[in-house]
């Protein structure tokens, strides 16, 4: 049976999530901008905005004040006090064998389910790491946002909320790989790898391209699987 793809609201509530919490376009404390504007930025009526940001209520990420608009109150997870972790290769160890529990079946789940919009979204930012590689520019970012565009694609909110951790581990993974230049050429190769897999539907294949990442990330990084 062919998977039904998520109503409009809930993707329109995913967008929303990512813009907060992911890309910190709007900090706690912001109001969001009015229906009209909000709507037409996103390209959807009114009604399903209306029912993305209900969603987001339940969430504790919006609060709607009523006659005021709608506020920011949540723009990550309250329960990881990632900012008290250090930049050594100690912790990196912990994230990085906490990438390879989450990210390959992530992936393996982005390959079947991703809708078209997905696919593209995962395709783009793939290729930006790639040009801020060889280009020797800061990629940070737009690694960020490749490896969250797959998690999106996996359509599984738990994965999608574990997100801010996977990326306090990309963050730290580029942030000391600028003194292992093997990393960048890794990353190259592991990416290319992966959006093949993902281009051609092949969620087996992608799964273990994201293994073998990780692997090697964590292989650079001098870090042993115990």
């Amino acid at each position: 049976m062919k998977r039904k793809e998520p109503s409009l609201s809930l993707q329109i509530a995913d967008d929303l999530k990512e813009k907060i919490i992911v890309k910190k376009e709007y900090k706690i404390g912001d109001k969001l901008p009015n229906e009209n504007l909000l709507s037409e930025e996103l390209n959807v009526s009114r009604t399903t905005l209306r029912e993305a940001i209900r969603i987001l209520v339940t969430e504790n990420i919006l609060e709607i004040k009523r006659g005021r608009g709608t506020y920011v109150i949540n723009n990550t997870l309250d329960n990881h006090d990632l900012g008290k972790l250090s930049n050594t290769v100690s912790d990196l160890k912990d994230l990085l064998e906490l990438r390879l529990i989450i990210e390959p079946m992530a992936v393996y789940y982005a390959t079947q389910r991703a809708t078209e919009k997905d696919m593209e979204n995962i395709l783009y930012y793939g290729q930006r790491v790639e040009e801020k590689i060889l280009n020797k520019e800061d990629r940070n970012e737009d690694e960020q946002y490749f490896h969250n565009a797959i998690a999106k694609a996996s359509h599984n909110s738990f994965i999608k909320d574990l997100m801010p951790i996977i990326n306090e581990a990309i963050n730290k993974g580029v942030y000391l790989s600028k003194e292992f230049d093997k990393i960048n050429e890794l990353t190259l190769r592991d990416h290319k790898m992966i959006m093949d897999f993902i281009k051609d539907r092949n969620a087996e294949g992608a799964k273990v391209a994201m293994e073998l990442h990780i692997i090697n990330a964590m292989s650079v990084f001098g870090i042993q699987r115990s």
